[in-house]
């Protein structure tokens, strides 16, 4: 394991300079990058990409690298927005996930992504430890923006249990996974339970699969394909379980259907990601604030998965409650 530092946060009122770092193991080559924190509420990405970090770092002491494998983990990016809880740029309110490729004579936001495109350009494949814009928690899974530059099956090489395929909006050409894709990065995000909060299950969850990526692709040395899983095992690099790739199921992201509230207040929710439920079962209640009666009562469109779950007690009226898998 080597300890780089690729750049420098500066222009910080009344801050030193942030060095952000990147550890690379294996070769120089540039095989795969992950990239885990931009957003300063990013606490579980971070934390993800240490815990890979360090289960790299026992790999390569037991030398299970191939010779022609370089893997490049960028723990967070985002240190300044982090220390001050915001999500987002703390001076201007500016998205940095929504600046790529950056511009290094630009705004704040628009060097700070030019400086991370940077470091992670020329890789084969690159993984983002992505978080959603709305306030929530996830079945585990892995997404891929469909932009035609990649294979879309290479998504089941995660071994997670849902590959989201999503059409590119206009607003998705300036993100990370975008980008990446168009400077020939075969790019995924891959999406655990919680944002601002560390879920160790999904984090290892979502370690597992990145490693089950490298073994797939050949970058850890395996003698069959169905061995992968046995050979991450008997290493003691496997945490939570995998299912085979196989078994993953693949769903397009039009064809969730989104629940909405009407009004706003307080979230009472009774069902979490993965929970199967009914139509017409009771997933949530808004209740009055101040009075505690109940304003609205949330019931399941159709039979089928809860895919995301709203978490913030306070919700305003009009917002994706849950997202169904039907």
């Amino acid at each position: 394991m080597r300890k780089v530092k690729l750049f420098t946060i500066d222009a910080l009122p009344y801050r030193q300079p942030i060095p952000v770092y990147g550890y690379r193991f294996g070769s120089r080559k540039k095989t795969l990058a992950v990239m885990g924190a931009i957003r300063g509420d990013e606490v579980q990405q971070m934390y993800t990409a240490a815990r890979l970090v360090r289960r790299l770092a026992e790999l390569e002491e037991q030398g299970a690298f191939a010779k022609d494998c370089g893997v490049m983990v960028v723990p967070c990016a985002g240190q300044f927005s982090m220390n001050v809880s915001k999500r987002f740029w703390p001076l201007d309110n500016t998205d940095i996930n929504r600046m790529f490729p950056g511009y290094d004579e630009g705004e704040t936001t628009q060097r700070l992504a030019a400086r991370i495109f940077n470091a992670l350009q020329g890789y084969r494949w690159g993984v983002h430890l992505a978080s959603f814009y709305l306030p929530g928690d996830f079945v585990p899974h892995v997404r891929i923006v469909d932009t035609g530059y990649q294979p879309n099956e290479e998504g089941l090489d995660f071994g997670l249990p849902y590959l989201l395929i999503r059409k590119p909006h206009p607003y998705d050409t300036t993100t990370l996974n975008y980008n990446w894709q168009v400077w020939e990065t075969r790019t995924f995000s891959v999406y655990s339970r919680t944002t601002d909060r560390i879920d160790e299950e999904s984090a290892e969850m979502a370690v597992d699969s990145i490693l089950y990526f490298l073994a797939k692709k050949g970058m850890l040395p395996y003698k069959h394909p169905e061995s992968v899983l046995q050979f991450l095992s008997e290493k003691g690099m496997l945490g939570c379980g995998l299912p085979e790739g196989s078994k993953t199921k693949t769903v397009k992201e039009e064809n969730l259907v989104n629940v909405h509230n009407k009004k706003g207040g307080i979230l009472m929710r009774y069902h979490h990601p993965a929970d199967f439920v009914k139509k017409g079962n009771l997933l949530a209640e808004i209740i009055n604030p101040y009075t505690t009666e109940i304003q609205e009562k949330i019931l399941a469109p159709a039979d089928g998965i809860l895919f995301f779950a709203h978490h913030a007690q306070l919700i305003a009226g009009h917002s994706i409650v849950f997202r169904l898998i039907p």
